[in-house]
């Protein structure tokens, strides 16, 4: 048996290739040393050695893999390797690697949460997979990460606390079986608050009762979509625990799944977190040229938790999914088309 490297469990910036991995395997506290209560809160593997493993540990390595308390990043192609799809995210060189490992090591708790939310979510109905994302959210409020955004932004957040401008979060209207619901804040770039969506999900269970509604288009005023959930209301919940027995009962993407295959998503300019974790559960998505889209909730120390952990993997896949969360990295909507994250491109500008 080959010795294990200095370098593992002090992070090792190159993968582990097979016989480094083998004496992992073997040792007792792997499940320390690479989550983060260690040094190392990921694992980099080396997909195309592993082919030199036993067979025995390559039958193994799957399930051991989505046990990990940790990220795990694959190197190479690892083709025909059950590994490769086990791993969270694989990377197509070393220089990816580092920056994905960068952030990981900024906030090693929520990173962990993001993958074990999304290896769960995954395999789970969308119903059970909702909970499971506001369950792994709520966790990380309480948490000392997200404990430290809040104190680093407070005056960001204050700044933006004055409350709503005048008039409706949304406009709806109707044309014969058609309904169209317009996000009606774009001083604040259509930014979720909870006035906005109380608003939407009223709108959205008037979807679900009224089967002679067709259609129901979502779109937004302004020069974006949406940026995300609105920051000045984040950290305001009273608790974790009260905060996701909201989100049980008040929930968007819940409302939003129940009329889903009803629902059209007409996207432009930022779509960030919540604005692309939503449009991802729609019927069809269309998204002008100038759109993009980001996930940056890791760098707040939480994950997803507007429905991307579910409606993003069932676009895109679980590594893309891993990969726009921990890279914070934003797609243009050329990528997205790609990915399957939208449907269609307009190639002109719509007017807003």
């Amino acid at each position: 048996m080959s010795a294990l490297p200095a370098e593992v469990g002090s992070r090792s910036r190159t993968p582990l290739d097979s016989a480094a991995l083998l004496d992992l395997l073997r040792a007792p506290d792997a499940g320390v040393t690479h989550s983060p209560l260690g040094p190392t809160p990921w694992l980099y593997l080396e997909l195309d050695s592993l082919a030199a493993l036993p067979v025995w540990y390559r039958k193994r390595l799957p399930q051991w893999a989505r046990s990990r308390a940790c990220p795990i990043i694959g190197a190479g192609a690892g083709a025909g390797n059950p590994l490769g799809a086990a791993c969270d995210l694989v990377v197509a060189d070393d220089a990816e690697a580092q920056v994905l490992m960068d952030n990981i090591e900024r906030t090693p708790l929520a990173a962990m949460t993001l993958v074990q939310v999304l290896r769960a979510t995954e395999l789970l109905p969308i119903a059970q997979a909702l909970m499971v994302e506001s369950m792994g959210f709520a966790t990380l409020q309480a948490g000392p990460e997200f404990q430290a955004w809040l104190g680093a932004h407070e005056r960001v957040r204050s700044a933006g606390s004055a409350g709503p401008p005048p008039g409706p979060a949304l406009r709806i209207e109707r044309a014969g079986a058609t309904l169209t619901i317009t996000l009606a804040r774009p001083q604040r770039r259509n930014a979720l608050s909870v006035e906005m969506r109380d608003a939407l999900i009223e709108a959205l269970e008037l979807v679900v009762s009224d089967p002679a509604i067709e259609t129901a288009v979502i779109e937004g005023d302004g020069p974006d979509f949406c940026a995300g959930g609105d920051l000045a209301e984040f950290g305001t919940a009273p608790d974790p625990a009260s905060a996701h027995a909201v989100r049980s009962t008040r929930l968007p993407a819940a409302a939003l799944v129940a009329c889903r295959h009803r629902v059209d998503f007409r996207l432009h300019g930022a779509c960030i977190g919540a604005g692309a974790e939503l449009a991802a559960f729609g019927r069809r998505v269309t998204a002008d040229a100038d759109t993009w889209f980001r996930l940056p909730e890791l760098g707040f120390g939480l994950i997803p938790g507007a429905g991307g952990c579910v409606s993003l993997v069932r676009r895109i896949g679980r590594q893309r999914t891993t990969w726009l969360a921990i890279s914070g990295e934003r797609i243009d909507a050329a990528t997205a088309l790609a990915w399957g994250l939208v449907d269609s491109v307009n190639r002109a500008k719509g007017k807003r």
